[in-house]
């Protein structure tokens, strides 16, 4: 072996996105597309929020938090599959892969959070409306992103570290797009049983619960709102609970379904095909999702349109 071949003996080989697929140039390109409008739809959508002092509320906080999540983690991927797929080179290193997987969970496990601490504010906003200023504080606020940020990053670094160090003595080619800790685990030659159980039961904890608490916010919203006697206020709720439903049922859907089940019930076709529409649609769909469906951000971008035109 060559000296400066010597690194290639822990490199990970990424299959890429469905390889016997027929028109890859065609698809890879799509995704590309797919990405740049999720990149530009959520920057828009954060600087929205940010630039405009009526959407400096904790509905919109976490609205920015997880357009900053979608982001991140659509850049986290697409661009390494891209750069392998157009330039032939397949190879990732031992460390890159842990730094892809590590900021894959953490962002996935940071948007579970995000996601349920958006359906509390909903509930006490609707539920409990005299309370809320008091409960739903800026200050309070910011800390439970920070915990969320923080709970993410934790339980990423130890659910990457460990299966990183797991003995592969086969081939070291990844049948996936991107490292993940499921298509990780397949590569092992040592009995991983016990450490998918403990995968099984971390998604119990940031999945099936987050879930839960989700519905749960959600059945206590939907009864107070059939009860409410304005028709508009009715209306304007149950707008903004939808679009957050449907972000959701995205989103736990395909991952719960990933990480809920072992490794050897699903195929790597099934992995691509549902990890495309979890972390590379679905962040695209999110912008359009709570925008078109929500007047305070649509009167924020003809705002920033106006300001655009005259400049």
């Amino acid at each position: 072996m060559m000296p400066g071949n010597e690194s290639s003996v822990t490199d990970f080989i990424l299959v890429g996105l469905f390889p016997k697929f027929r028109h890859s140039v065609i698809l890879n390109s799509m995704i590309i597309c797919v990405y740049i409008l999720a990149f530009l739809g959520n920057m828009l959508l954060i600087i929205l929020i940010w630039g405009d002092s009526q959407l400096h509320t904790p509905m919109y906080i976490f609205l920015s938090q997880l357009s900053l999540i979608d982001l991140t983690l659509t850049s986290t991927i697409v661009p390494k599959m891209a750069f392998n797929f157009f330039t032939g080179e397949r190879t990732i290193s031992w460390i890159g892969c842990g730094t892809q997987s590590f900021f894959f969970l953490m962002l996935g496990m940071s948007e579970c959070l995000i996601l349920t601490l958006m359906a509390y504010d909903r509930y006490v906003a609707v539920c409990n409306p005299l309370r809320y200023p008091t409960i739903m504080n800026a200050r309070i606020c910011l800390r439970v992103v920070a915990g969320c940020w923080a709970g993410g990053s934790s339980s990423s670094l130890i659910h990457t570290i460990y299966p990183m160090h797991f003995p592969i003595c086969g081939s070291r080619e990844i049948h996936h797009f991107f490292c993940e800790v499921p298509v990780l685990i397949k590569l092992s030659c040592e009995d991983t049983s016990v450490y998918q159980s403990v995968v099984v039961v971390t998604s119990i904890v940031l999945l099936v619960i987050p879930f839960s608490l989700i519905t749960a916010s959600y059945t206590l919203i939907f009864l107070t709102v059939f009860r409410m006697n304005s028709v508009k206020g009715r209306r304007k709720v149950l707008a903004t609970c939808s679009s957050h439903l449907t972000v959701v049922s995205l989103f736990f859907g395909p991952n719960i379904f990933i990480y809920m089940t072992f490794t050897s019930l699903h195929s790597p076709e099934q992995d691509q095909v549902l990890s495309v529409f979890s972390n590379i649609l679905t962040p695209t769909l999110n912008p359009l999702i709570y925008s078109l469906r929500n007047k305070e951000v649509v009167a924020a971008l003809r705002k920033l349109a106006g300001r655009c035109m005259v400049f």
